[in-house]
Order: structure tokens, then sequence, then C-alpha cells
């Protein structure tokens, strides 16, 4: 019985640690597509096939529910891949839902008409193509009116995360930011678009502000996660042992792993 987890590198680590804290019981396969990170400046096509292959590579290790812990694969791919390509007995889920779940405080089953709701002007760090997709605007606008949402592409940023490069990816957030602050100077909330970024979070907030809800995704996924399986426990699936998977280099990635979360991470060759 194991769930997968995948993303393009080891941004979706930041998901995985709150998930196995949430639910300790279940076995996780991570799978990080570090071979051809970073997603975040790739043709949607491109995004897709890389995306569809990892997912696949999942499915023949036992998961029948994966869980896409990258923004960019959830907006570029995902909807496509539910329309034609997953499945009758898998489940792909992206990690805009409980963004939007928090940002408009209903749930993702609530399919009454869009409302108004508290927060009126929205910041969103994200990849490029996360950007470009205008997904996380497409989502937002089925459940809330009134909401205004300014984007802004962190180029570089995911690249230093990977290479463990935090004074260059800290000194890129802040040029970001004040980019944003250029186009919207008092937004009420920032969503941080891309599951690298936790890792940045204090340093988003310090140039913020203190008076702007700083929105991250690795919480909030896990309480939507451990509320789906509690929901549908049929889709945990045959997989039986966690495992760390990686298209790159297994030694290298795994020291960077180590780095990220701060305990013993070994990868295998996916």
């Amino acid at each position: 019985m194991a769930v997968g987890i995948f993303d393009s590198g080891l941004g979706g680590l930041t998901v995985l640690d709150a998930v196995q804290k949430r639910l300790p019981d279940v076995p996780f396969v991570y799978l990080g597509d570090s071979a051809h990170a970073p997603y975040g400046v790739r043709t949607p096509d491109d995004i897709y096939n890389l995306t569809t292959a990892a997912v696949q590579r999942l499915f023949d290790e036992g998961c029948d529910l994966v869980i896409l812990a990258c923004n960019t694969a959830s907006a570029a791919a995902l909807r496509r891949m539910q329309e034609s390509w997953i499945p009758k007995d898998k489940r792909v889920l992206g990690v805009f839902v409980p963004l939007i779940e928090a940002l408009t405080e209903r749930q993702w089953g609530d399919n009454s008409p869009p409302r108004e709701v508290a927060v009126k002007h929205v910041a969103l760090f994200a990849t490029p193509a996360t950007v470009s997709s205008r997904a996380f605007q497409r989502e937002l606008a089925f459940r809330a009116i009134g909401v205004d949402v300014e984007s802004q592409a962190c180029g570089g940023v995911v690249d230093a995360i990977e290479d463990g490069d935090y004074v260059l990816a800290e000194a890129l957030v802040r040029s970001h930011v004040d980019a944003l602050k250029r186009k919207m100077p008092t937004p009420d909330a920032a969503i941080l678009g891309c599951t690298h970024y936790p890792l940045m979070e204090n340093v988003f907030q310090e140039a913020l502000g203190p008076d702007v809800r700083v929105l991250s995704q690795a919480n909030l996924v896990a309480e939507s996660l451990a509320d789906y399986l509690a929901r549908r426990p049929e889709m945990i699936g045959k997989g039986t042992k966690s495992t760390f998977l990686t298209t790159g280099d297994p030694k290298k990635v795994s020291s960077r792993a180590t780095q990220f979360l701060r305990r013993q991470i070994t990868f295998e060759s996916a």
C-alpha cells in the first residue's frame, strides 16, 4: 500500500516530509525527475510527456494514487492527463487544490457558484511555465469572484535551490518580490506556487512584510491527502515500502536531498 509523489526534482520533498509526518503508516514512493529539471522553462508538450512517463513509473511501483508535487506539472499537464490518459482504476492529484481551498475557505467538493471571499489581492510566485498556464487563475475563478491575482515568474530560484546555492536563491527571491510589489504594492496574501519555495518561505515573508499572509503548500497538501485517503482508503495502492527514485545521479541527488531534509535520504535509479 503505497502512494506515489512526483516532482521534477527535489522540491516535492517538502511535500513528502509533511505527508509522512501526517500519515506515518502510509508508505510513499518518491520519484524526482532530476535528469530533466527544471520543468518551469519547458514547453507544455515536454512537461506532459515527462510527467506521464514518471507517473507510469510510479504506477508500476504499485501506486494507485499519485500526487503531482510539482506545480508546473499540475498546471501544464494534469488536466490533459485526466481527460485522456489516466487509467480508470488510478488517480492523479495536483497541488493547486489545497491552496485554492485555503484561499477561498471552501471545500473542493463544494460546487456552488463562485462567491466573494475575504482576500482581494493575491500575489502568485511560481515558475514561468506555471505562470503562463494561468491554471491557478482558472481554478480560482470557479470558486471566487473579485480576486485580483498578480503573478511573478521566479526564474532561477529552482535551479539555485537544486544546486544548493541558498545565497543566490535568497537574492533571487528578494528580487522577484520587489518586482511583484512594483505591480501590486499591497497584496493581502501570497501563494508560493512551487514546492521548492517553502525552503525560502521565511525570505518571502520577510520581503513581503508581516501583514501579508504567505500560503505554502506542504502542510496544506498533507491535510488534504489525509482527508482524501480517509474517504477513499482503497486508493492506497499495493506497494508496501517507501522508496526514493531519481532519473539523475543517485549519489548526487541523495547528497542534495539529505541537505534538503536534514536527514539521511538514499535515492535509487529510476
